[in-house]
């Protein structure tokens, strides 16, 4: 009976630690069960639906049972190193990183799992990404994070693989430029920014969508679309297309009420609460979101690439 009873609970004790172990191996995904919403997610999880879209690289909010999700942030193209500080170990710095130990010791010719302090561990096989020239998109991608991924951009992507839209299925494979994988990745929202700001000090013209005068929504649509992104025509229909972000990250628009109820005004986010836009008075202009006169007409922020 003791023997029993003995073997009862070291069966339970290494069915807990089993259940440990898999429960911390899974801290940084989630897999969806049937009647979960990213919202619900976002709440057991305590993360924000901007950013499961954005790790998972959702371009809506459609989720399926079974499909995994990281719930923590994804190693980018920026980390595709780490120094290693006191405390680490292979384990854990694979952990964070969304790796295996063995990929790591075989990305940095590691015969052990010894590591030191101060050393530059390779966390991605950059050679085999810099050669792949093709991509079989999966359910969550999007053209913009396809792009970000390989270091090339949107419009590169429609003009090698004839694409008159943004619309791309599960499946589908997709051309991409050689000569583009050998570069940093760019970051689409940087350049973005870069375009918009070419162009500080047009006058604003009412409908006006060149670099001759441009309208609030006029130099959101010609920015945009030099980055291979297509945009409605208004603020208001841009206002409906747009996910809703509960606070705004750099390229983000962000949306005021002025002449007429509701959204009337919209420009770029660019970071530190500034936003460039078209402004009535002043043309391409970049202004501070503390203003008095914006922060009483903000009405919230959009994410829309």
């Amino acid at each position: 009976m003791k023997k029993h009873i003995l073997s009862v609970a070291l069966a339970s004790t290494i069915l807990l630690t089993g259940n440990a172990l898999t429960a911390e191996a899974s801290a940084n995904t989630y897999t969806v069960h049937s009647g979960d919403t990213l919202w619900s997610i976002s709440q057991k999880s305590n993360v924000s639906i901007s950013n499961l879209l954005d790790w998972n690289n959702l371009s809506s909010s459609s989720i399926y049972v079974g499909q995994t999700l990281y719930i923590a942030k994804k190693a980018t193209p920026s980390s595709m190193t780490y120094t290693v500080t006191s405390g680490d170990s292979l384990y854990s710095i694979a952990k964070n990183h969304h790796t295996s130990v063995d990929s790591i010791k075989k990305w940095n010719n590691l015969t052990s799992n010894t590591i030191y302090v101060g050393q530059t561990l390779k966390l991605s096989d950059v050679e085999n990404k810099t050669n792949q020239q093709f991509h079989t998109v999966k359910a969550g991608d999007s053209l913009y994070a396809i792009a970000s991924k390989y270091g090339t951009t949107v419009q590169n992507i429609k003009q090698i693989n004839g694409l008159s839209s943004n619309t791309i299925y599960a499946g589908q494979k997709l051309q991409l430029s050689s000569s583009n994988l050998t570069q940093p990745a760019p970051n689409v929202v940087h350049s973005i920014i870069a375009e918009g700001k070419k162009y500080m000090g047009v006058p604003y013209v009412w409908g006006g969508t060149s670099p001759s005068g441009f309208d609030c929504s006029g130099f959101l649509n010609y920015v945009f679309s030099k980055n291979g992104i297509s945009i409605p025509r208004t603020v208001e229909t841009i206002w409906k297309a747009g996910k809703t972000v509960s606070s705004p990250s750099k390229g983000d628009l962000v949306f005021f009420e002025t002449y007429k109820t509701g959204p009337s005004h919209a420009g770029i986010y660019l970071g530190n609460k500034q936003f460039l836009h078209a402004s009535s008075s002043k043309g391409v202009t970049i202004s501070s979101m503390d203003n008095s006169y914006w922060s009483a007409r903000y009405l919230g922020a959009k994410k829309l690439h």
